[in-house]
C-alpha cells in the first residue's frame, strides 16, 4: 500500500527552523520537541518535528518500507525504533484524515 497526504491539508515547512534543528541535532543534541512545519485542516493544527516533517514531505505514493528505508539513510537511529515511531506517527496523521492509504 502507498501513503499519500491529503491534498486538502494546508501545511508549511518553517525554513529557519528546519536549519536550526538540523545544526542542533549535527551537535549531537536532542531536536524531538522542536517544531519544523505545521499542518491544518477541519480546525486541527499539528506540529511536527524534524522528522515529522521529512515524513510528510516523502507521503507522496511511497510505501512503509520505502519511507523506513529512505529514513534509515538520512537518520541514525535503530531500525525497530524507527518503525514502531513511524508507525505510530502515520497512525496519528490517518486518524485526523491528514494522510490516507491506496
Amino acid at each position: 500500500m502507498k501513503i499519500y497526504r491529503n491534498p486538502d491539508v494546508l501545511w508549511r515547512e518553517e525554513e529557519e527552523a528546519s536549519r536550526e534543528a538540523l545544526a542542533v541535532m549535527e551537535r549531537g543534541d536532542d531536536v524531538e520537541e522542536m517544531g519544523t512545519s505545521l499542518l491544518f485542516a477541519d480546525g486541527v493544527m499539528v506540529t511536527l518535528n524534524l522528522l515529522g516533517t521529512e515524513i510528510w514531505k516523502m507521503c507522496d505514493g511511497i510505501s512503509s518500507e520505502e519511507l523506513i528505508a529512505a529514513l534509515l539513510a538520512q537518520f541514525e537511529v535503530e531500525e525497530d525504533v524507527l518503525r514502531e515511531d513511524v508507525q505510530l506517527f502515520l497512525d496519528d496523521l490517518a486518524a485526523k484524515g491528514f494522510i490516507r492509504y491506496e
